[in-house]
């Protein structure tokens, strides 16, 4: 089944039906801006791209972004349920001390927050559940990896050429900024001043555009200057330099060392793959996991948590065999729904599909079982910790979006203020990873595959000419005999070898040009009992400072739309406290009975709130509920002679009565998940409490 996202609810039968009309074309108009990004990027890629031609493509690409921008806000104006009061809730945030400024009194620093005791403790109780779904119940192996990098780790990875971008900086102030996007600012201010401008000189100046971020240094300095860009001091920007997103340091006093904070956890994880191995019995399939801090240091932090310069990272590296991507609980996950947005919907009709995990697999939207299964134990934490699920989705990624060496990536996003966000990345990774840090290290990192029965396998026999290898590569030679042996295990592996030996008479393998003078070969069939392969990984990884965010917006509403009632319905199981014990009054007996129910929940690992201040019982209340306290005990003077409380629940307001020898066993129950409000009710009777 197909439907719109997001989700519309009106009351008025007209409003929906124009609601979901302009859902209908601004699905239409995100399908088409899709597509159109899928081109821009492949004619950029293309050599044979002429300027003119991505000019065109790229005019094009803006005016569908500015007509579905028109159109959403449209949109939101019709429907005022769907607007969210990003005030209301900031201030709430900062106030109750969730997340708040790092360095506050100093001014702060860009990218960078910290979490207070709500938050904290929020994330805390995330984590364990993460922790508990994942690591425990699938037996994965965790470490904990250090954050600090060598250099020639990160080189490996690719990540010290990838994650480099030419900067400016203003003289005055030492403020850097991305010089390739100063650029193509100013162009579109240029533009948009003069409407009036000829289209010959309207096309060169989109034609520089649309090559700023393939400019030298020098040639970029020279845009700079001709457009005039002032730094905001004033002053002419000072000359371009490469700019690395990892934060780098030196290893040691002597400074010859260079290492860098890791940009992400899984590099650890990755180059400890044989020991791992050994720890697993050298058992296949297989997973590893990490929960840690990962660093960028942005350029341009921006959208509260959504992009830091520090964040936590949850990341699991399942290892399989790249011939076998099945998963052996696949079956109890192949009837889940999930919220599906494949790259053929993207380019097509803009709309999502509601499928269940199996049939997303037969039918090849996703690619293997391994991939989908993670796909669906993440719906499931995310249900679990409370997120919404009407506000869920996974995108896959378009060919124009992956790296080469993936086989297949989806995007679990979620839906905040700020539009659809990538929380959680699921790729396909192939055997990329262990295969460059294998051949860098010159490190087997394979499996192995005992076999029921031996069969045979067709393979080449190899001759080497030592005295030309030894002339051509010296020291290298048992490397390039080394490299070529490898291969020939499987004839499949070598026969591109072979074929460009014949060919050509020379080939490339790993970086050595051999020549068909210094091999001969003859196929031939060997025997084996067992199958060496390098493992294909499947990585989920998630950001969990998004995550964290995203379930504050989603736990958030106001209480009759009244802006001073403000609740966040966080589920028990991860609300940062558990239950809230309140004294009707400040009398000394009342008190003493206060203390004893906090204790006797805090010995049962239940974080308490106790409030004694001389606030009125509503307004305490409305305290416990800004936090996202799910229940709240109060001692009345009934408790002193029948010794009987009442319980109130958070978001329903409904109040229990009930003996305060049970109290520490139901919240228990509540937060375990053992229990239900509706069963609770049932058991114990109601009681009318005024809160005002």
């Amino acid at each position: 089944k197909s439907h719109n996202l997001p989700p519309t609810t009106m009351s008025a039968s007209g409003s929906a039906s124009g609601l979901a009309a302009l859902q209908d074309e601004l699905d239409a108009l995100n399908a088409q801006i899709t597509k159109q990004g899928s081109a821009v990027r492949a004619l950029k890629k293309a050599s044979s791209s002429n300027v003119d031609e991505i000019a065109v493509a790229v005019d094009e690409l803006k005016k569908l972004k500015i007509t579905a921008e028109t159109l959403r806000q449209k949109k939101e104006l019709l429907d005022p349920t769907k607007q969210f009061n990003r005030k209301v809730f900031d201030e709430m945030i900062l106030r109750k001390m969730f997340i708040i400024p790092s360095f506050e009194i100093h001014g702060g620093v860009k990218g960078l927050f910290d979490l207070g005791p709500p938050a904290c403790a929020l994330k805390a109780a995330m984590v364990d559940a993460w922790r508990k779904h994942f690591v425990l119940t699938e037996s994965m192996l965790e470490m904990e990896c250090t954050c600090l990098t060598p250099e020639v780790v990160l080189k490996t990875s690719g990540h010290v050429e990838r994650f480099t971008d030419l900067m400016v900086k203003d003289p005055v102030s030492g403020e850097c900024f991305r010089a390739d996007k100063l650029l193509e600012d100013a162009i579109d201010e240029l533009i948009e001043a003069n409407p009036d401008m000829p289209v010959e000189e309207r096309e060169e100046h989109m034609r520089i555009q649309i090559q700023a971020d393939a400019f030298s240094p020098a040639e970029l300095d020279e845009q700079l200057t001709k457009y005039g860009c002032k730094a905001p001091s004033g002053e002419p920007y000072g000359a371009s330099f490469p700019f690395n997103l990892m934060f780098k340091t030196s290893i040691g006093p002597e400074g010859t060392s260079v290492g860098y904070l890791r940009p992400e956890t899984a590099q650890g994880l990755f180059v400890n793959f044989r020991r791992l191995l050994d720890a697993n019995s050298q058992k296949m399939p297989f997973a590893a996991a990490q929960i840690g801090l990962g660093f960028r240091n942005e350029i341009a932090p921006r959208s509260g948590l959504l992009r830091v310069r520090e964040f936590c990272m949850a990341e699991i590296e399942h290892f399989v065999n790249p011939n076998d991507k099945s998963h052996p609980n696949f079956a109890s996950v192949a009837g889940k729904e999930l919220v599906l947005f494949g790259r053929d919907d993207q380019l097509g009709s803009g709309k999502t599909k509601t499928v269940t995990v199996g049939d997303a697999v037969s039918s090849g939207l996703v690619n293997n079982e391994t991939l989908a299964y993670f796909m669906a134990r993440t719906q499931l934490f995310m249900e679990r910790i409370g997120m919404d699920p009407e506000r869920l989705r996974f995108r896959q990624h378009l060919t124009t979006e992956m790296a080469h060496y993936a086989c297949d990536c989806w995007d679990l996003e979620i839906q905040s203020s700020y539009g659809w966000v990538e929380c959680v990345g699921h790729a396909d990774r192939a055997c990329y990873d262990l295969d460059v840090h294998g051949k860098a290290t010159k490190t087997p990192m394979v499996a192995t595959l005992k076999l029921d029965e031996a069969m045979e396998v067709e393979m080449a026999k190899l001759k080497f000419d030592r005295k030309a290898l030894g002339k051509t590569f010296k020291a290298d030679q048992r490397v390039v005999s080394g490299a070529l042996e490898a291969l020939a295990e499987n004839w499949a592996d070598f026969e591109p070898i072979a074929t460009a030996l014949e060919t050509e008479g020379k080939t490339t393998v790993d970086g050595f040009e051999i020549t068909k003078d210094m091999v001969t070969w003859k196929k031939t069939t060997k025997k084996v009992h067992e199958i060496k392969f390098t493992p294909s990984v499947i990585e989920p990884s998630f950001g969990m400072g998004r995550i964290l965010y995203s379930l504050l917006e989603h736990s958030f509403y106001q209480r009759d739309a009244d802006e001073q009632r403000c609740v966040m319905r966080f589920k028990p199981a991860v609300a940062p406290q558990k239950c809230a014990v309140l004294p009707i009054s400040s009398g000394d007996e009342v008190n003493a009975v206060v203390d004893e129910i906090a204790a006797e929940l805090m010995d049962s690992d239940l974080a308490t709130r106790v409030d004694k201040s001389t606030a009125s019982l509503g307004r305490r209340y409305s305290r416990a509920d800004e936090v996202g306290v799910p229940f709240a005990v109060t001692v009345d003077f009934d408790t002193l002679t029948d010794g009987s409380v009442t319980l109130r629940e958070r978001d329903s307001t409904i109040q229990i009565r009930l003996p305060k020898a049970d109290v520490t066993r139901v919240v228990f129950d509540f937060v375990h998940n053992r229990l239900t409000w509706e069963e609770a009710v049932k058991k114990y009777p109601t009681v009318s409490v005024k809160e005002d």
